[in-house]
Order: structure tokens, then sequence, then C-alpha cells
């Protein structure tokens, strides 16, 4: 399960375009699904709101993935007390951690795992080396994880993660590729068919209930047909078959 926040951009009231409201969606990379989706209350930020959606689900043998903003004690809390494992980057807003991490990668030796890809035209290795934690950081820490990837002729990028537990490096390689799903799965498709960031909605819940709206529809319409229909046809076909659309909705509970 990815998690992570997205901006409506122009949802904002005169004089605070640099703080758009924001939703933090928790994704399911497998079904392709939003799960659940929290908005901010007044005076709360995204790390509050992402603890919110947590609570929300039954995280029992399931893994959460986030960026460096919800690599803190507080989530790590969380996600291990509703029975789940976490793999969060790490980066340099947690430096001492970080240093951590880079002193035990150098000095252990790690399993390692590689992987060539060739995908729209660009190729890419990426390298997984995993190390046992010598001593947990936060709740249910056990593992870091370093991750190399090269695209074509690029100089090498490193990401560092910490996991709550000691996976194979294949594994490695699979979540953390998982997890920019949400990127491509949920948010480009709020953005390009259902015009989220054009969406002006902004009096008092209007963000919160038109974003918790797009995510409900776009899950009617990510299990509206089984065949290979691009979204914007599913949309299309909604509109102006009743059948299709009676369909579509028949999965809800």
């Amino acid at each position: 399960m990815s998690l992570d926040g997205k901006a409506l951009r122009r949802a904002y009231e005169k004089g605070l375009a640099a703080s758009p409201p924001l939703t933090v969606s928790a994704f399911a990379a497998e079904t392709r699904l939003c799960l659940a989706a929290v908005s901010p209350s007044a005076g709360e930020n995204e790390v509050e709101a992402a603890l919110k959606v947590v609570e929300l689900i039954d995280l029992t043998g399931r893994l959460v993935t986030a960026d460096a903003l919800h690599c803190h004690t507080r989530m790590a809390a969380a996600i291990t007390q509703r029975g789940g494992d976490y793999l969060l980057a790490l980066k340099g807003n947690r430096r001492h951690w970080l240093r951590r991490a880079n002193l035990q990668l150098a000095d252990a030796t790690p399993s390692i795992a590689e992987r060539t890809e060739t995908s729209h035209g660009r190729n890419e290795w990426r390298q997984a080396e995993i190390v046992a934690a010598a001593e947990p950081l936060m709740p249910g820490h056990r593992a870091f994880i370093r991750i190399t990837s090269r695209r074509d002729q690029a100089r090498p990028l490193m990401r560092l993660f910490m996991a709550s537990t000691l996976m194979s490096p294949q594994r490695a390689l699979d979540l953390t590729r998982a997890h920019w799903h949400i990127e491509n799965g949920l948010h480009w498709m709020l953005d390009v068919h259902f015009d989220e960031d054009l969406s002006r909605a902004r009096k008092d819940n209007a963000p919160a209930n038109t974003a918790l709206l797009n995510r409900l529809a776009r899950n009617i319409l990510q299990t509206a047909d089984a065949a290979k229909v691009p979204i914007s046809h599913r949309i299309k076909k909604c509109a102006w078959n009743d059948d299709y659309l009676i369909n579509a909705i028949t999965h809800m509970r």
C-alpha cells in the first residue's frame, strides 16, 4: 500500500496560492484502488492526515510505503500497532538516521540483487542492498535498504530506506518501484481525467468533499470494465449507456 499526499492546486483561498489544500491517499498497488483518503483539518498538515489514513485501514499482513516526510517514529508506531510493516524513504530530514544507515551499509556485507529493465525506450539498471539494523531507530525497525539506479547513461542515483522487515533484495526492488503506482495510477488520472488540479471548489469542506468523490468515482471506473478500455472511454460509456453505468456501480457496498 502506497501512502502519499496530493495538493489541490487551484482550490486555494485568496492570498494562499502557496499553500493549497491537499488530500492524503492510501493506494493499493496490486488492485489499483484508493483505499482511504483524508484531508487535513484546520491547523493540521500532511503528516497528521497520513496518520489518520493509517487508522482507517486494517494493515494486518500488509506493507506500507511512503516518502521521507513520513519517516518518523509516530508513523512507524501507527503502522506496526495495526499489524503492518513499512518501507519508508530516508533522506536528509533525518540526518542522524541517514548517517547511521550509510555507516552500516559501508561496514556490513549486504545482500544484493540487480535488475535491468527496458521500458518506454529507456534502459534502467537497479540494484538493492540490504543490511540488518544493529539496533532499531524507531518502532519495528529491522533493516536499512539502499537502492541504486541508473537510467541510460545518466549518473547513478542512490536512495535509502528504513524497513520493518528483513526482506530479500529482489522484493525490495519490487516494492520501491511499486510505490510510484500511486502517482501514475491515481494522481495522474485525477488530474488528466477528472481535472482535479483545475477545480476551484474551495469554500468550507468543498475541497475535501470533491477530492473524496473523485477518488470514489475513479475506483468505480477502475473496476467497471474487465477489458483494457481506457478510462476516458469508460467515462463516456457511463454517460451514454445506462446499463453500463448500472453495472459499474453494482460492486459498491
